[in-house]
């Protein structure tokens, strides 16, 4: 029974890690669609996010099957509901994905992204893209000291966003209101989906240690 049990949540960690690969493969694909300019690429991404629903929805079935037919000791417990907890913030990421592809979809034929804005928007990508990347190697190999590392680096995308921030609302913006509002929007879907990825890490040191950080 217990390597039953065990079976079905390795079975359970490699969804999730794959769930967290395609999320943040979304992610890489909507930067490119924003910067880009590319209506196509956008219209899959946003397509896509229905994959990432589905794989949330069979995380949680298996975590319901553990949990009736199992009836799992306090310790793999905690497991069963962070995998829940995981699997409900890993698709508000692809969620997030495609929010920031359809800001692409709604502004084309323009660019949502000022060319003077291109490099701080592409960095603020690519360090989420690499927090969720980090993700999918502690969902595969859960160990504690993840929560503080992606914590670390999300000081680092919310220094970006304020300076974005920053440089939209002040006076001497150019580009109007309208380009205001996509901008803030578009920027802040990358804030909540490092966000988001901190909020795993964190279950995920819990699940190995039985401490919640603070």
């Amino acid at each position: 029974m217990r390597d039953s049990f065990h079976s079905e949540l390795e079975s359970l960690r490699e969804q999730l890690s794959a769930m967290c690969a395609q999320a943040v493969e979304a992610l890489r694909s909507a930067g490119r669609a924003v910067l880009e300019a590319d209506h196509e690429l956008a219209e899959r991404v946003v397509a896509a996010d229905r994959e990432i629903d589905l794989a949330r929805d069979r995380c949680d079935e298996t975590a319901q099957r553990l949990l009736a037919l199992q009836a799992p000791v306090a310790s793999d417990l905690r497991l069963v509901i962070t995998a829940v907890h995981c699997a409900d913030k890993i698709e508000r990421m692809g969620d997030l994905a495609a929010h920031i592809a359809d800001t692409a979809r709604l502004a084309h034929p323009a660019c949502v992204v000022p060319a003077e804005l291109t490099g701080a928007v592409t960095e603020l990508g690519t360090v989420a893209a690499g927090m969720a990347d980090r993700l999918v190697e502690l969902l595969r190999e859960p160990r504690s000291g993840g929560y503080a590392q992606l914590n670390e680096t999300d000081q680092t995308v919310d220094a970006i966003h304020a300076e974005l921030m920053n440089r939209i609302t002040d006076t001497s913006w150019a580009y109007g209101i309208p380009s205001a509002t996509s901008l803030a929007l578009l920027v802040r879907f990358y804030e909540r989906f490092a966000d988001q990825a901190v909020s795993v890490a964190k279950r995920l040191d819990f699940a190995c240690t039985g401490i919640m950080a603070a």
